[in-house]
């Protein structure tokens, strides 16, 4: 099924949808107001999709250059919007904005679309984090080289 939807810089305006997002998406483990916040104001790589007038998707990517990598904090398609193309979309949105030769990024270990996804994207398991979420899941460290 197509859908219709734009990437667009994330502002800190978008505050209370993207907290409605990372709840839908994530659960117990979904980034806190706080949390947001931060990501929002900081100088980090942050993206929305939105249909409709409706954010349906958020990426935040933290340049770390003077470290040699990026992380992808979080992403995330909102569950009646997933299998879409929207969180590749974001992904490819996000690592063209870092500029890093590394990027890195962590997913439950049960994620199998997400972990399809980042493999498709190039990222391969450099480690595993054992009881990295809320539920005690383990989260594997997934990393990507590129030569820029």
């Amino acid at each position: 099924m197509s859908l219709d939807y734009t990437i667009q810089p994330a502002r800190l305006s978008d505050l209370f949808s993207v907290h409605a997002l990372e709840r839908a998406c994530f659960g117990r483990d979904a980034w806190g107001l706080v949390d947001l916040t931060f990501a929002l104001l900081a100088p980090t790589v942050r993206l929305k999709a939105v249909s409709g007038g409706r954010l349906v998707g958020f990426v935040v990517g933290d340049p770390r250059p003077t470290e040699g990598f990026a992380w992808i904090s979080t992403i995330g398609v909102h569950p009646h919007f997933q299998r879409r193309g929207i969180g590749a979309a974001l992904l490819a949105a996000a690592e063209a904005q870092l500029t890093t030769p590394v990027v890195k990024l962590t997913v439950r270990r049960s994620n199998t679309p997400a972990l399809t996804l980042y493999e498709k994207f190039g990222y391969a398991p450099v480690s595993l984090w054992e009881h990295y979420y809320a539920n005690g899941e383990a989260g594997i460290v997934m990393e990507k080289q590129r030569s820029l």
